[in-house]
């Protein structure tokens, strides 16, 4: 049956994996970018360079994001990995706690200068687009709520739902799902603290980018009536908020003509391609277990048959049970 006589074995070199090999490429993205360059020329926080630039202490954080790093903690995993280093060409990358005295050297004019070195940047990267892309952009605004479990964290406060931490506001773009514009907050500010601020930059971003219209979309704690005039006044601005249901709202509502309403319809997710699957009728027949009255499709006992009518022939299949639920 096995015909086989000569049989070859190959050993190859040793090989190394790296379980985030794309972070290679997104390197070079941003060498290609000038996003490196950009940084070390406008965000000056290190007297001495010696031997890491403001640069390599931004991009090690960044990437340390990317690898699924949830903590400044998780860098020594990233300093400790050759294949990550390979796959920068480097032969160090700062530790926790030289990372963490980085960050304490941020104030608040020098966190607006990254936002704006990355602003620069993105318009770069938009210009590859096509021209349909600039057609309208979609702006999300939201805050969300991040805990902590530090004690001596500067800032942070006990939120409307209890939770200690912080209330970030995030104003993102849904074109591409990224970040625009992100501020840290205490956790008791509202949603639409200093919100209208950060909205403004974003939307000149896009103007500055070239996109045609704006959208701005959030929830109700983002209409702030001493700007939407303002917004209105602009024809390439449109928004969509919520607004509380306050009673003479309710009552302007309720005073339109029949006519002035119609459904919303919303569009579907997805198109089925093919043929939309049929349910399968549930057949609920009666069990041939001896004794019991249990139908299928529903939550039964388990019965086994008896381990000694198994053994002997001559004397009956008993049943019995087994103390546990299932499906069948």
């Amino acid at each position: 049956m096995f015909t086989a006589s000569t049989i070859h074995y190959e050993i190859s070199d040793r090989i190394r994996g790296i379980t985030h090999g794309g972070i290679g490429a997104l390197h070079l993205l941003a060498r290609k970018l000038g996003l490196i360059e950009r940084i070390d020329q406008r965000l000056h926080l290190l007297k001495i360079h010696l031997p890491y630039h403001e640069s390599d202490h931004v991009l090690n954080i960044a990437y340390n994001v990317l690898c699924d790093g949830t903590c400044l903690q998780d860098l020594e995993l990233r300093r400790q990995d050759e294949n990550f280093l390979d796959a920068l060409g480097a032969r160090r990358i700062p530790d926790p706690t030289t990372a963490g005295d980085f960050c304490r050297r941020f104030n608040r004019d020098s966190i607006l200068t990254l936002l704006d070195v990355i602003d620069q940047t993105r318009l770069q990267a938009w210009a590859g687009q096509p021209d349909d892309f600039f057609e309208r952009a979609r702006i999300d605004m939201d805050g969300t709520l991040v805990a902590t479990a530090g004690q001596c964290k500067k800032g942070m406060d006990i939120a409307y739902d209890g939770t200690w931490g912080y209330h970030p506001l995030v104003v993102s773009l849904a074109n591409t799902r990224e970040v625009l514009r992100l501020v840290n907050r205490s956790g008791n500010r509202p949603s639409h603290d200093g919100a209208a601020e950060q909205v403004d930059k974003a939307v000149a971003v896009c103007f500055q980018g070239g996109f045609r219209n704006v959208l701005m979309r959030g929830d109700t704690d983002f209409s702030q009536t001493a700007h939407l005039d303002r917004w209105d006044a602009d024809p390439r601005v449109r928004f969509i908020f919520g607004y509380d249901a306050v009673p003479n709202l309710v009552g302007l509502a309720d005073s339109l003509p029949e006519r002035a309403w119609r459904t919303l319809e919303r569009p579907p997710h997805y198109e089925v391609k093919t043929q939309p699957r049929q349910r399968p009728t549930t057949s609920r027949k009666r069990s041939s277990w001896p004794g019991s009255s249990i139908t299928s499709g529903s939550t039964a006992k388990r019965w086994r048959s008896s381990p000694i009518g198994r053994r002997s022939a001559a004397r009956p299949i008993g049943w019995w049970w087994c103390g546990r639920t299932c499906r069948v």
